[in-house]
């Protein structure tokens, strides 16, 4: 089965112009390497994806949170279409893998980059828009994106959240640990644990110690739910 075919059926659509889709999940280094012709890449899908996840995204919260102040739904809203958020949202279709990229990028891991996989998402939803209309990528953005919305916004805010659990229910402080920096300057990938006294409660990874931190937070926030 081709790996368009594949992620159709993960996805549950079927394109009509399945180039549609396969340019969604090319890089700029993919095209670039392969000198395909200008504009091959999925960035003008990806500008436009983001303008309907925007438009779908502000709909849900509208309808499904009335309660909330407009300075309230932005602020839900951008936790769920933060970079991070969407890169953990393309996990469970495993977009990494279908993704076109060039050998360095390849190399320097581009497939887990979060910044390259919620690229790659928003141009899934553009693709999705102009092959199937509105309804489609909607379909697919609620499937996939506008669930589970109260871990969503724990994701987006876990740091600080866990400091307040942490001082809240714990003697011990929270601090977070450097496991390992790898990669050249300009593409570091760290590894982050998260502490409460000695106890290592939540491991995290990113191009960013913020971003390894963050979702190490997140991580120990899902292990200590239970307990609270």
């Amino acid at each position: 089965m081709s790996k368009i075919r594949e992620l159709e059926e993960r996805i549950g659509y079927q394109f009509v112009h399945t180039g549609l889709l396969r340019q969604a999940l090319t890089h700029s280094s993919y095209a670039n390497e392969k000198h395909m012709k200008k504009l091959s890449d999925n960035e003008r899908l990806e500008f436009l994806g983001d303008a309907v996840l925007e438009v779908i995204s502000s709909e849900f919260l509208y309808e499904n949170y009335p309660q909330l102040s407009e300075g309230d739904l932005t602020k839900l809203r951008a936790s769920i279409v933060c970079e991070p958020t969407l890169a953990l949202c393309t996990e469970e279709i495993d977009l990494g893998k279908y993704l076109s990229l060039g050998k360095g990028e390849e190399q320097t891991g581009g497939r887990k980059r979060k910044s390259v996989l919620s690229d790659a998402l928003e141009a899934v939803i553009g693709a999705l828009y102009l092959d199937g209309g509105f309804a489609a990528a909607k379909t697919f953005v609620h499937r996939f994106i506008l669930t589970d919305i109260e871990h969503k916004k724990l994701f987006y805010d876990s740091k600080t959240i866990l400091q307040e659990v942490v001082q809240g229910s714990y003697q011990e402080t929270l601090h977070y640990v450097l496991v390992s920096e790898e990669g050249p300057d300009h593409n570091k990938y760290f590894r982050v644990e998260a502490c409460i006294g000695d106890e290592v409660v939540g491991e995290g990874s990113g191009h960013t110690k913020k971003a390894a931190e963050q979702e190490a937070a997140y991580r120990a926030l899902l292990k200590l739910q239970p307990k609270l």
